[in-house]
């Protein structure tokens, strides 16, 4: 077998596009650990609702984050078809459940569109902002915004 690698220009990110009902986002790639099917998790006390609980990741204990309800969204009722994005938030790796990964964007900063003044506050906290691609309106997530230091220093 043969493989292409593809040299990002300057200005180019890798971004990893997935839905969350029929909604999509995407991250920064680079932040991007793994990508895994879903393993229930074990419920932890006193967490957040938006926390499902945690996981046995080869010997280490990972938090999962149900994506759409930390969004605001409805809160998932995880199945064998929903992935697991594992993912460094600053110091700390955390699993993010979403439905489904789409893709693998390479963009310019110039793709990348302001989020519109009309988006609510929680949106506006977490989206750096909107890509209009092949008729597909796709939010770019700042993972680092979605939890306070606490809360990753927590995880």
């Amino acid at each position: 077998m043969s493989y292409t690698v593809k040299s990002l220009s300057e200005g180019d990110r890798e971004l990893i596009a997935f839905r969350i009902g029929d909604q999509e986002f995407c991250v920064n790639i680079m932040s991007v650990r793994e990508i895994r099917g879903w393993t229930p998790a074990t419920a932890m006390p006193h967490s957040p609702a938006y926390i499902l609980g945690v996981i046995n990741l080869r010997g280490a204990v990972l938090p999962i984050i149900d994506l759409a309800a930390r969004l605001g969204m409805k809160p998932a009722d995880p199945t064998a078809r929903h992935v697991i994005i594992v993912a460094q938030v600053r110091r700390k790796v955390v699993g993010l459940l979403v439905d489904a990964v789409s893709d693998i964007l390479t963009v310019t900063d110039e793709i990348v569109q302001p989020t519109p003044e009309i988006s609510s506050d929680l949106e506006r906290q977490f989206a750096r902002g909107i890509l209009a691609i092949d008729k597909r309106m796709i939010c770019l997530i700042e993972l680092e915004a979605l939890f306070s230091e606490t809360e990753s220093e927590a995880a």
